[in-house]
């Protein structure tokens, strides 16, 4: 996309219209990690940009957007992609700070790993910015954005009500549920928020989950799991519950899927047991807007996908680091909700949109996509 519409973008982001209704507030830095305020120039600053994995569209589309966009601004940038490793992720991260690294933006593997890597980083004056997944077990996070993670799930959930008409009476209904990766502390926000909105149908008998793989809670959100959201594991598991819970005919009639990795995986499960678009199709759930699960709502296999359009993320961060180096305040808008276990990370979250088959046309517009690109 052109530079125009970047810089346009992080004016918008930097004067808060992005955010809807959310009233955005300001924070200092917690002088007790970091000291990278004030540090001069765009030209004098490197900053790490540390993401988890190449093997997702969304993680290639967030790194390199926010990386030209500091480039452009004169930054020196270091971007890392970590195969989803965690033990090359911290690597990753030391070799930065060795390098002398400024400021850090990381997209954590295993949020609770990192801890002993962002002491070095706190005690080399280095700024952190956790980038979509929050860090956790660590004083050394400074900031934190994000989408409303929460809100995601409720989408996810809302849609699943207004599309079987669970608040009008319709049921039962076949459901199984699917949740993230458990080492993903964004996982546990997705699931929560679906849940919250469909566990009053399954505890009513309005859903229910012929495989037994139904939460006793939201804490338990973890035993369904997909360990690093893999399209293989979530396929493997949905023809599992497919073969063992619904032989003589039954039919599945919704599936939650909190992204769209795992959302491929199991439409391809159900292609292979026999399940092809129409009527009788089930609702799918996704999120991310990955171009082949749109592809797949225009083919009538995905119902939905909640988009988090990473562009504004990556200019929300671009806009914090620009008022880190300045000295100014930086903005936040959240304050209370993102407690990593050892402080409340000041927080700017982004708004997320629903996406259906009948409006992909707004990724076209948007620039997010070409016509081409969804054969449109």
């Amino acid at each position: 996309m052109s530079l125009a519409w970047k810089k346009s973008a992080i004016a918008m982001v930097a004067a808060g219209v992005l955010v809807g209704s959310m009233a955005a507030c300001s924070t200092e830095r917690d002088s007790g990690s970091g000291s990278t305020e004030g540090a001069g120039s765009a030209e004098e600053t490197l900053v790490g940009i540390a993401m988890p994995t190449k093997s997702l569209e969304r993680w290639n589309r967030d790194g390199a957007h926010l990386e030209e966009l500091l480039t452009d601004a004169g930054y020196e940038t270091s971007l890392q992609y970590a195969d989803n490793k965690v033990d090359q992720q911290a690597t990753q991260l030391e070799n930065m700070i060795n390098q002398g690294a400024d400021i850090l933006v990381i997209a954590a593997i295993d949020g609770t790993a990192l801890a002993p890597t962002l002491q070095q980083a706190a005690d080399a004056g280095v700024t952190v910015i956790a980038y979509d997944r929050l860090i956790n077990d660590t004083p050394n996070v400074d900031y934190y954005a994000t989408f409303d993670n929460y809100r995601v799930g409720t989408m996810q959930g809302e849609f699943i009500a207004e599309a079987l008409d669970l608040a009008g009476g319709a049921g039962p209904f076949n459901l199984e549920p699917f949740a993230g990766s458990p080492d993903d502390n964004n996982a546990k926000f997705f699931f929560a928020g679906a849940w919250d909105v469909l566990s009053e149908y399954v505890d009513s008998g309005k859903l229910v989950v012929p495989s037994g793989k139904a939460p006793a809670s939201n804490d338990d959100w973890a035993s369904i799991g997909i360990q690093a959201w893999a399209s293989e594991t979530a396929q493997s598991e949905m023809e599992n519950r497919l073969n063992s819970f619904y032989a003589g005919g039954t039919q599945v009639d919704v599936v939650l899927s909190p992204n769209d990795s795992l959302a491929l995986g199991i439409a391809q499960a159900l292609a292979g047991a026999g399940y092809a678009p129409g009527a009788d199709y089930p609702v799918l759930t996704g999120q991310d807007a990955d171009q082949a699960n749109v592809l797949n709502m225009i083919a009538g296999k995905q119902s939905m996908s909640v988009w988090k359009d990473t562009r504004m993320l990556g200019d929300q961060v671009a806009v914090m680091i620009q008022q880190i180096v300045d000295g100014e305040t930086v903005e936040v808008n959240d304050e209370k909700t993102y407690d990593n276990g050892e402080k409340v990370v000041p927080t700017f979250l982004l708004d997320p949109q629903v996406i259906t088959p009948d409006t992909v046309d707004v990724l076209v517009e948007s620039g997010f996509y070409t016509a081409d690109d969804l054969g449109m």
